[in-house]
């Protein structure tokens, strides 16, 4: 008899039996998704393995599958290998790391076609309705909705539940309302999208001597499959050239008949990624990110599926593309926290692209002008292959760096009677002002969005400060739409008219954001064409790519965001880059926050002179001694390196060694703190001498969405016991049901 193991889509972490009958027992095989009775229901569940056994000893006996789910794809064997893997190392359930391996579009058997879409009316009556509804918990639901749209226009019923869990009753009442508007569209010509944008043709570019030396390593790699490191590190400094070396390398591997993933990091980078790489390889390519309509998502899937196209390009869950003789997988920007996902399945896409390249056979080439430690780490000792480009393509020189220290500069403006700005200093405005009349182009980089940080009273007797309830942190102000915003949950509030505590007319702002920067620009500079990118005005689908195909075609002079716009962007009319505030990153209580200054400093100057005009970059800070500023001015990371890494090993810290967080989050505190208290407690016994175990305490972030939330921390270099104790604590042992547990494995960030 065939015995199949199933996952069901419930995170019980647990396989289920179920007899296989004759007539299905040539259909049936792992990664093929059935119909099987649960219960006294009948649920879809995907087939783990296959087992022929001759009798059946267990205590009870077995049901049968009821069939298999039509229209269904079966996923890969391989990709299966790769989801237990995740399942296991980054301590989740089974159901949620199969779960990651298939597009919902594709899982669910059914798509949006994108016909009915919904927008708000006007932001006023948005505002009114939120604001005489705040309190009632019949309008709970329309505020969510509301809420949604605010944060990101023009949603499909399918994404507005999924986005806040409101049904399509709760849509259609704002509809009726006049709240929202519906919006019919032909999907064959609902928007023009990157992905049948014609392209000019491109052909190979003759590498330099760097470029030449770094293509045959991976060659090498790419045509002995038996090699024992078959991943690399392209180190590189920015603009010389990775993306031509990655190219390069999927054409060689195309022609030994195999097929190639791309990662990049950021949505925005993904419309210039693909007409690139569209340009060279043509109709070869799909795509596949979070902005695609679900017909979109479902359609560029099946085409992988179906071995049509040979060439993935994508963020983070491209990496689970069902392609056949995968050959080479590039994850661009490597270093990029955006590749760890923050919800479980936890994984990094950069770490699991290295375990599917093992799993598959694959040459794994990650880039970067900036690597995270870990990888490094691993090139310095011998795990990865290294090459490095030191010199920039056609050997143009690295933009001219000039620091400008704002305390000095609001100290010389106070001593001249002048007015301050820790915003545009009198170098930065000169500069922009030279680069403008040069027709050339200016990116300014501050890494928050909104207009101000906080919104409080101005009263020095009065201590209010505009916070969500639901968390702890305080609202962000954005002026242009009247509106309160939380960076944690997603709540927006209109902005009140007065103090709430004290009645004070107006309130004041504190701190910077890019919209205010936007605000002081448009003054400064008013015959300047400016656009802003940030999560405040890249709402819409396409709003990325129409906003840097203006930037590319010449039509704006002066591009204002946050770290979107801080990597991967080539345009070579960019001379000068401005970073606003360099400190805002360096303060952050985390043992990453040097690296990440680092890295997006580096990054960001990176876009300016690398075209045949030379680059300057004017950096604003209060710390131009900091040894991470100064570090970054001079773009040398192996010393930067060697500064961060040394106080990393003293401490235990990645790269030397690994790193699991503990959370527990519940709308009691007591009962948040009873439990991972007593889970920690357990976990401890299976600690030895070289693991540090760091007892539990509010999260620096402590609560969010309503829930007290509290951490503890392992970390070590052999900590394989400890991971398998608490993954088998959170997901297996009973614990109080007011309290969710979940473990972060290799954690980025300890917020």
């Amino acid at each position: 008899m065939l015995i199949a193991q199933v996952i069901v889509e419930l995170s019980l972490d647990r396989k289920f039996d179920y007899l296989v009958p004759e007539s299905l027992a040539e259909k049936v095989r792992p990664g093929v998704y059935v119909e099987i009775p649960f219960g006294n229901s009948s649920r879809t569940g995907c087939v783990l393995s296959v087992v022929q056994t001759e009798r059946y000893n267990g205590s009870f006996a077995l049901k049968t599958l009821r069939g298999i789910k039509s229209n269904s794809p079966q996923l890969p064997e391989k990709l299966l290998q790769l989801g237990s893997w995740m399942a296991d190392y980054y301590c989740c359930s089974y159901e949620q790391a199969v779960k990651a391996l298939l597009p919902g579009a594709v899982r669910r058997g059914r798509q949006n076609n994108g016909k009915r879409r919904y927008t708000i009316t006007t932001q006023e009556a948005v505002d009114e309705f939120i604001r005489h509804n705040n309190d009632k918990k019949s309008a709970a639901k329309r505020i969510a909705v509301l809420q949604a749209l605010l944060r990101q226009d023009d949603l499909t019923a399918d994404e507005i539940e999924l986005a806040c869990g409101a049904g399509a009753s709760v849509v259609k009442a704002l509809v009726d309302m006049q709240l929202l508007k519906v919006s019919s569209v032909d999907p064959s010509k609902q928007r023009r999208r990157q992905l049948t944008a014609e392209q000019t043709a491109d052909t190979a570019r003759i590498p330099t001597d760097e470029q030449a030396a770094a293509l045959q390593g991976i060659y090498d790699l790419i045509d002995h499959p038996e090699a024992a490191t078959r991943t690399g590190l392209l180190f590189g400094v920015t603009g010389s050239g990775k993306t031509e070396v990655y190219l390069q390398s999927i054409a060689h591997a195309l022609e030994k008949n195999q097929s190639a993933i791309v990662l990049v990091p950021e949505i925005s980078l993904t419309p210039q990624t693909v007409r690139r790489f569209r340009a060279r390889f043509g109709n070869l390519l799909a795509v596949l990110h979070s902005r695609l309509t679900d017909a979109e998502r479902r359609g560029e899937w099946q085409k992988i599926y179906e071995n049509k196209v040979r060439i993935v390009v994508g963020a983070r869950s491209a990496l689970f593309a069902p392609l056949t003789n995968l050959g080479l997988i590039v994850v661009d920007e490597e270093h990029e926290n955006s590749y760890k996902q923050s919800e479980a399945p936890r994984y990094s896409a950069r770490d699991v692209a290295v375990m599917r390249g093992k799993l598959e056979n694959a040459v794994v080439l990650l880039g970067s002008a900036t690597p995270s430690l870990e990888t490094y780490y691993n090139a310095l000792n011998g795990k990865y292959k290294l090459w490095k480009l030191t010199h920039r393509a056609e050997d143009s020189p690295l933009p001219e760096v000039k620091v400008v220290d704002l305390a000095l500069a609001r100290e010389n403006a106070r001593q001249n009677g002048e007015n301050a700005s820790t915003l545009f200093t009198p170098e930065l405005i000169a500069a922009v002002k030279e680069r403008l009349r040069l027709k050339e182009q200016v990116i300014l980089f501050l890494n928050r969005r909104g207009f101000a940080r906080e919104l409080g009273c101005p009263n020095e007797e009065c201590t209010f400060i505009a916070e969500c309830p639901d968390c702890s942190k305080p609202y962000i102000y954005h002026k242009s739409r009247r509106m309160l915003s939380c960076g944690l949950c997603g709540r927006v509030e209109p902005v009140p008219e007065h103090c709430p505590q004290c009645g004070e007319d107006m309130l004041k702002t504190r701190g910077v954001g890019t919209e205010r920067i936007e605000e002081t620009a448009r003054r400064l500079f008013g015959y300047a064409r400016i656009a802003r990118m940030d999560s405040d005005t890249m709402r819409g689908a396409d709003s990325h790519e129409i906003t840097l195909e203006k930037f590319r075609r010449g039509e704006l002079d002066i591009l204002i965001g946050t770290q979107m716009i801080a990597k991967g962007l080539d345009f070579p009319n960019v001379t000068l880059v401005g970073v606003i505030n360099a400190d805002s990153g360096l303060n952050i209580p985390d043992v990453r926050s040097s690296e990440r200054t680092f890295q997006l400093l580096t990054q960001v100057a990176g876009r300016a002179g690398r075209g045949d005009k030379h680059g300057q970059v004017i950096i604003q800070t209060y710390s131009p001694y900091n040894d991470v500023i100064r570090y970054a001015v001079a773009q040398d990371f192996p010393a930067f390196y060697e500064y961060d890494a040394a106080v990393r090993e003293i401490l235990n810290y990645p790269p030397f060694g690994h790193m699991i967080a503990l959370y527990a989050k519940s709308s009691s505190e007591s009962d948040c703190a009873e439990v991972i208290n007593a889970v920690f407690e357990q976990a401890k016994k299976y600690c030895h001498e070289s693991v540090i175990a760091v007892d539990p305490a509010p999260a620096p972030l402590a609560r969010i969405k309503g829930k007290y939330r509290y951490i503890a921390t392992f970390r070590g270099e052999k900590i394989t016991s400890v991971r398998k104790a608490l993954r088998h604590l959170v997901l297996h042992e009973v614990w109080k049901s007011s309290v969710e547990l979940y473990l972060d494995m290799d954690a980025q960030t300890l917020c």
